[in-house]
């Protein structure tokens, strides 16, 4: 007979876990749907969704199903051999996108790794050897590994890490002059976000996006689109790029599309796969049983058309609703983003301070994050219910009134 579990609490990460989080004091224990609980019972409506990860909400059942079946089958092969689940995720997403060639790995992280790797790779086989410049944007975010996070480009998170991979290029963000000015011949890749998540839920104009396409084409420079956080259903469609009508070279995913499992995948076609040929790149997890079935279900519910219909209607109804928020109390300016992915800039008399929203909020019952200081970001469920935005909305509602009377 297996022992009962070892209490432990929020102190118990003071005391063995490393120091690179700063997690809230709440605990959370259970979930269902739209919704938490903590490890003293309280609920809460959650807007956060491990930041954009469990877009079916939580325990969703069909999730819950495929997971325990594929339990009791098959956990582990690794790269040695294939297996069902991973042939069937790819085959499903090959069918829902451009693409038609898939490699797995278990993040965002090691997803643009990939796409990074690649395109160097591509560039080393086919041009000449001084083709090998990155350029990526300002405020981007793609991943954590030091070939991703330079990529980033955010100083806060290579900072001590030096020295960092060399060849890589920022530039501001929706400045196609910048863009027309800095590309050549000797650039290999652009990679962007649709949106930038953590660089402040900013979403690229129709104008600067085309521009990208057409100026990586006419450079022979792979478009690569991290839609690590934008990715499967987020923005109301399956990607956020259709609402462009563009299409990349290669595609990172990951997030939302297990559910909540880890797992994450990089797109691109037949004839920049072949520039990964065996031996170049890998992953002892990725495309796992486990994660792979999964992920299937998940992919299946969130291409079904309610669930993308429900994401646009909601996102809308989100939008209003802290619009009017921002009107009543003059703590946000304006809403940006795409379908369920939205950012609440902070007004002027509240830049710095978005961190105290979610503090509040969080006291009121409703968990949101932010996308730097001075962004409220929000990235429900995408099933979540009209009444459940609605509830959230008069919480983030009452914790703006606590704040403004505080001052």
């Amino acid at each position: 007979m297996s022992s009962p579990p070892t209490a432990v609490n929020r102190q118990t990460f003071d005391q063995v876990m490393v120091p690179n989080y700063a997690p809230n004091q709440i605990v959370p224990v259970r979930g269902q749907g739209a919704r938490l609980w903590d490890q003293d019972g309280r609920e809460y409506l959650d807007f956060a969704c491990g930041i954009a990860v469990t877009g079916l909400g939580h325990c969703h059942p069909q999730l819950v199903a495929a997971l325990t079946e594929q339990a009791g089958r098959l956990w582990h092969v690794s790269n040695v051999m294939t297996n069902e689940p991973a042939l069937r995720l790819a085959r499903r997403l090959t069918e829902l996108s451009f693409a038609t060639r898939v490699f797995f790995a278990n993040s965002g992280s090691e997803a643009n790794e990939a796409a990074f790797k690649l395109a160097r790779k591509h560039a080393a086989l086919h041009f000449p050897a001084d083709k090998r410049e990155i350029i990526a944007f300002d405020n981007a975010f793609h991943g954590r590994t030091l070939f991703a996070v330079t990529v980033g480009g955010q100083p806060k998170y290579t900072e001590g890490f030096e020295p960092l991979p060399g060849g890589i290029t920022h530039l501001p963000y929706n400045d196609l002059e910048a863009l027309e000015r800095a590309i050549s011949d000797r650039t290999c890749a652009v990679v962007m976000e649709p949106v930038q998540g953590e660089g402040g839920v900013t979403p690229a104009t129709v104008e600067f996006a085309q521009g990208v396409r057409k100026l990586c084409s006419a450079h022979h420079a792979l478009l690569i689109y991290d839609e690590v956080q934008t990715g499967n259903g987020r923005s109301g469609t399956f990607f956020a790029h259709e609402q462009y009508g563009l299409v990349p070279d290669v595609l990172t995913t990951a997030k939302g599309l297990g559910g909540g499992f880890p797992v994450a995948a990089m797109l691109t076609t037949d004839a920049l796969a072949a520039s990964l040929g065996f031996g170049t790149h890998g992953s002892t997890y990725g495309g796992n049983p486990l994660a792979t079935a999964v992920a299937l279900a998940a992919v299946d519910l969130i291409a079904h058309p309610e669930t993308l219909a429900n994401v646009q209607a909601r996102g809308r109804q989100l939008r209003e609703g802290l619009l009017e928020i921002g009107q009543r109390h003059g703590i946000f300016e304006g809403v940006r983003g795409m379908g369920l992915l939205l950012g609440a800039p902070m007004s002027a008399a509240w830049k710095g301070r978005a961190r105290d929203v979610v503090t509040v909020a969080l006291r009121h019952g409703v968990w949101t994050l932010v996308a730097g200081p001075d962004v409220l970001r929000l990235a429900p469920s995408l099933l979540i219910t009209n009444d459940e935005i609605d509830e959230g909305l008069r919480k983030l509602d009452a914790a703006c009134a606590e704040l403004v009377a505080a001052g």
